[in-house]
Formats: structure tokens, C-alpha cells, sequence
């Protein structure tokens, strides 16, 4: 697999890992830990060498798994995680603090079993923290030698504007996909005026871009999907036609449908790192192919309007999560 570079000098696989799922938000996990770690090993055999996880995943869990998954190929890899949640049994609030970053950053070095984080997110933006003051705390830890790089999630364009102005934002992690245009516009326009990557979560849609999800899915307890309207029956069917039009291009193609949703994410900039998760072995393998996956320019120009022709039906999030997007 090709590398793509993000900010002014992360290098990572065009196709990442992101590893939440096999912790929480889909509901019971058919496997067991050892599968989830012949998972994420599997992947760097596939190619992938950019994981994401974060301290809330689980909580804790998550990166405890990773940790464990990729402590023997640790210098073959780039591992991604995340600050800004209060977690009391659960995420309870938002925490930017400076002190608390810097405790974060620490437990996340020991779940990780790793000297550095490659690259620190903040997770979701808190409004009672300067984002100078955040921007500066993981200033100061790239330069103690525990971050590598800094990153924002779910930011705004003022707040990337500020934070980068402080120190350097090597990537926002935000929703994008054939289904999630929301970045399109002011966003990627600050991204490549200051050369910051973008590295899409969710860029299957959740699994709906896949073709595996349609209206008569029943979801099990503890699925994320049960709170989000984009999934509930009567949208998930006004939906299916947007996945119709794109498993009939990866047919035309030899494709699977996901495979030319990440295929048309990777050709809208050469600093996009889409990573999508999974618990499959085969899924991985899948998704890793898609960077060999040619689009013409008629098939990306039909791509890019798809979602405006045919509409999309469905917030992405429930109204209490959408107030922590774009601060």
C-alpha cells in the first residue's frame, strides 16, 4: 500500500485502522480478544500501519487492546489516540484541561505499552478550555518526548485557525464519506491553506455504504446506530437508493461498494487517510485493496454530486451529539 503524509511530516498508509468497534458501539463482539488482536495484527500484513483508538473507547479497553496487538511491531506502526473526555464509569463531560491532558497522555502511554503517542487528538472541543491553552499543553509534550504530533476532532474552522496558529495540527479526524459531506467547503479549504491532513472516521457510513445494512437490519443492544435518525427504518430505505448507485459503479468496476466509497475518499486529496473499522480479517484485506481501485474522472464527477442529487435522508448524529460538532 501507498503512504500519504499528513501535516508537515506524519507518514501513514493511505488506508488506517480505526479499532473502536472492536471495543464497544456495535453491539456485542463475536469475537474474542485474541481475535481482535489477530485483527490488528493482520492488518500491518495488509498494508496498514496508521490504528486509531482513544482512552474512551470502553473506556480504557480499547487501547489496551492496541497496545497489546501492536507492542511487538511497535516501530513498523502509527498509533493515534485521544484526550478531552471526563470519564466517571463512562464519558460524563468534557475535560481539556491542561493537567488533565497531561494525565491522559500518560495512561495512555502505559494502556499503549509505548514511549510516544504518534498522534493526539482532541477528542471533542471544549468550550471552557482556550484552545490555545490545549494547543500549548501538547506542545509542551511533543517536546518532553510523549507526543509526536497533534491533532483536533469534530473542530471548527475557528478553532483549527487558533490551535494552529499556537502549535502546529498535523490532521483533524472528522466525519466524511459519500453520505457526510460536512467537511466539504470552509473546512478542507483551511485544511490545505495551512497543510493539515484529514483523516476520516465512519467513512463506510457506519456500514451502510457497504451495502450490508439496509431497512430490515435489526440491530442488537448497545449499537450505536439505535440513536443516530440516519439509521432508523424509514430513512435507512429512503437511503438504499444512494447504495444502489454505488454497488451498480462497483460492479461496473470489479469492486465491492465499500471499496469505491474509500476509493472515491482517497481521490478527493492526497492527504486524506480514511480509517475504517472493523472485526474482520477479510474486511481489512478488503478495505486495503481499495487504494488499487481506479476511478475515472466521469465516475468521480458522478460521485461528488451523488449525495446532493439523491439526497440524504437522516441526521448523522442524535441533537445531543451534533452540540459537540464544529465548535
Amino acid at each position: 500500500m501507498h503512504t500519504r503524509t499528513l501535516g508537515q511530516g506524519l507518514e501513514v498508509s493511505a488506508i488506517g485502522l480505526g479499532a473502536m468497534g472492536m471495543s464497544q458501539s456495535y453491539g456485542p463482539n463475536p469475537g474474542t480478544r485474541d481475535d481482535m488482536i489477530a485483527v490488528l495484527r493482520s492488518a500491518l500484513d495488509a498494508g496498514v500501519t496508521f490504528f486509531d483508538t482513544a482512552e474512551v473507547y470502553g473506556p480504557y479497553v480499547n487501547e489496551e487492546l492496541v497496545g497489546e496487538a501492536l507492542e511487538p511491531v511497535r516501530d513498523q506502526v502509527v498509533i493515534a489516540t485521544k484526550f478531552g473526555f471526563r470519564i466517571e464509569g463512562g464519558a460524563t463531560g468534557l475535560d481539556s484541561r491542561p493537567e488533565h491532558i497531561r494525565a491522559v497522555a500518560d495512561a495512555s502511554l502505559k494502556r499503549l505499552r509505548t514511549d510516544r503517542i504518534d498522534l493526539f487528538y482532541q477528542h471533542r472541543v471544549d468550550p471552557d478550555v482556550p484552545i490555545e491553552d490545549v494547543a500549548g499543553t501538547v506542545g509542551e509534550l511533543v517536546e518532553a518526548g510523549k507526543v509526536r504530533h497533534f491533532g483536533l476532532s469534530e473542530a471548527g474552522v475557528d478553532t483549527i485557525f487558533r490551535a494552529h496558529a499556537t502549535y502546529p495540527v498535523t490532521a483533524l479526524q472528522s466525519e466524511y464519506s459519500l453520505w457526510t459531506r460536512d467537511p466539504e467547503g470552509r473546512i478542507l479549504a483551511i485544511l490545505s491553506q495551512f497543510g493539515i491532513g484529514l483523516v476520516p472516521f465512519s467513512p463506510l457510513g457506519k456500514g451502510f455504504l457497504t451495502g450490508t445494512v439496509n431497512a430490515p437490519t435489526s440491530f442488537t443492544d448497545g449499537d450505536v446506530r439505535t440513536t443516530i435518525p440516519r439509521f432508523d427504518a424509514a430513512n435507512r430505505a429512503a437511503n438504499e437508493i444512494l447504495v444502489a448507485h454505488v454497488r451498480q459503479l462497483a460492479e461496473q468496476r470489479g469492486a465491492t461498494p465499500g471499496q469505491i466509497a474509500l476509493a472515491w475518499l482517497l481521490a478527493q486529496q492526497p492527504w486524506i487517510v480514511p480509517i475504517p473499522g472493523t472485526r474482520r480479517t477479510s474486511r481489512v484485506v478488503e478495505n486495503a485493496a481499495s487504494t488499487a481501485v481506479a476511478l475515472s474522472a466521469d465516475d468521480l464527477a458522478d460521485l461528488d454530486t451523488l449525495a446532493a442529487r439523491l439526497g440524504v435522508h437522516g441526521d448523522r448524529y442524535n441533537e445531543s451529539q451534533m452540540r459537540l460538532v464544529g465548535r
